[in-house]
């Protein structure tokens, strides 16, 4: 059996009222780890690739992405985390947005997302899509970055 990881849970999302309503549901369905909360794409992907305890540097990482942000796309991250070359072309990214475009959602999953959420407008329903976020994060399985040797 392998030693379960720490995983660290970045979260990229410029509403700070959606950010503590995810954080809050993920709590309560007894997820208790680290939770890096970003609100635009250039300081999560100076994170993500540059900071030494950062995950492409130190071990697995789950992402939620927004993909509206102030200062790029979603999917442009998307696209730099699943690039051949990068260390976290096979992190799990949730797509948690508001976005229902059937033509959005297929991109992201095109270009490497594992899960596309669409944040239901109604505050409760999105509260239980979370919880029931937080449920299936206690379950899965993240793979370790790979070391460049």
């Amino acid at each position: 059996m392998t030693p379960h990881l720490s995983v660290n849970i970045l979260m990229i999302e410029d509403d700070e009222g959606h950010a503590r309503l995810i954080e809050k549901n993920i709590r309560r369905a007894g997820v208790s780890n680290e939770i890096r909360h970003f609100t635009d794409g250039t300081s999560a992907l100076k994170y993500l690739f540059d900071d030494p305890h950062g995950p492409a540097l130190n071990g697995p990482a789950l992402v939620l992405l927004d993909l509206n942000l102030p200062d790029m796309s979603g999917t442009d991250i998307l696209v730099k985390m699943k690039a051949e070359d990068s260390p976290l072309r096979r992190t799990p990214v949730v797509v948690l947005t508001t976005t229902d475009d059937k033509v959005e959602i297929q991109r992201c999953y095109d270009l490497g997302a594992n899960v596309y959420i669409t944040k239901p407008v109604n505050y409760e329903s999105f509260a239980q899509a979370i919880r029931q976020l937080g449920l299936f994060l206690t379950v899965i399985q993240v793979p370790e970055v790979e070391s460049e040797a």
